[in-house]
């Protein structure tokens, strides 16, 4: 029982402490994607993610908001905003039919 208190409070500490960041690490993005460390840097290799590399390009650091922009890049729409999209477009269709 001890030992769960123990490392539940070093999760807790973990995770308090990355959002106080802006900064973050390799590690730190890990944890706050839910990714592999390998995925993160075929992610960084292809340039898919945003990061930053340290001068001598052996450290790897990572914007929190741009990390944040970048989880949410790809939102997919309700099926309730597709269908206003396409009757707002039949609409507008519609009307300019209708001034030729």
């Amino acid at each position: 029982m001890e030992q769960q208190i123990l490392s539940e409070l070093q999760e807790l500490k973990k995770l308090t402490l990355l959002s106080a960041k802006n900064v973050l690490t390799l590690n730190d993005v890990c944890i706050l994607t839910n990714l592999s460390k390998s995925h993160i840097y075929k992610l960084t290799h292809k340039k898919q993610i945003p990061h930053w590399k340290s001068e001598g390009g052996k450290y790897l650091f990572f914007d929190k908001k741009e990390i944040e922009n970048w989880l949410l890049h790809t939102r997919i729409k309700t099926n309730r905003e597709v269908e206003t999209e396409a009757a707002n477009y039949c609409i507008t269709q519609s009307m300019k039919g209708g001034k030729k």
